[in-house]
């Protein structure tokens, strides 16, 4: 029963941080400092050895990652975020993880390339008198429009969800 409870906090953390990330281009600590508390104690429950193989792999992805975003292929948050998700799945868990955020990643930039061809960036940024949804999207399409980063947490967010504890294990099985 803890065990769903943690997966539902890692959900409810990704949604949040995916949210934050659309609308304002920033993953707080605090977000990603959750999920990876989160993540410790999940595999935890499921014994020592357990969260020692998720150390590592966390600790492989992490590395891998920083040397993008020392290139700026990607932002310090996006590396957090990835690597507090990665604490709490099995080494396999995080190559699904990888593949699913990848593939999250591909959608989302196809989506932008589209906004951009279709110049939907036409306004300026959200004016006070709108409702926070509507603001959100607004500044993202003028974001779109200077060509301003892609807001990646969210693609770490769909990855996390597919490859997380929520989802049946047959998911990715190779049958």
């Amino acid at each position: 029963m803890a065990a769903t409870g943690l997966s539902l906090l890692i959900a409810s953390l990704l949604v949040v941080a995916a949210w934050r990330d659309l609308a304002a281009r920033r993953i707080p600590d605090t977000l990603s400092g959750g999920v990876a508390a989160a993540s410790v104690a999940l595999r935890l429950a499921e014994g020592p050895g357990a969260a020692l193989a998720s150390r590592g792999a966390a600790a492989l992805l992490f590395l891998l990652l920083f040397a993008g975003c020392a290139r700026g292929i990607l932002g310090g948050g996006d590396v957090k975020l990835a690597t507090a998700v990665a604490l709490g799945l099995p080494p396999l868990g995080v190559w699904h993880f990888v593949v699913a955020t990848a593939l999250a990643g591909g959608v989302l930039s196809a989506a932008y390339i589209v906004m951009i061809r279709l110049r939907l960036a036409r306004r300026g940024p959200a004016g006070r008198g709108r409702a926070l949804p509507a603001r959100a999207l607004a500044a993202d399409r003028w974001r779109v429009g200077r060509r301003g980063p892609l807001p990646y947490g969210v693609a770490i967010a769909v990855g996390g969800l597919l490859a997380g504890p929520l989802l049946p294990p047959t998911l990715f099985a190779t049958g």
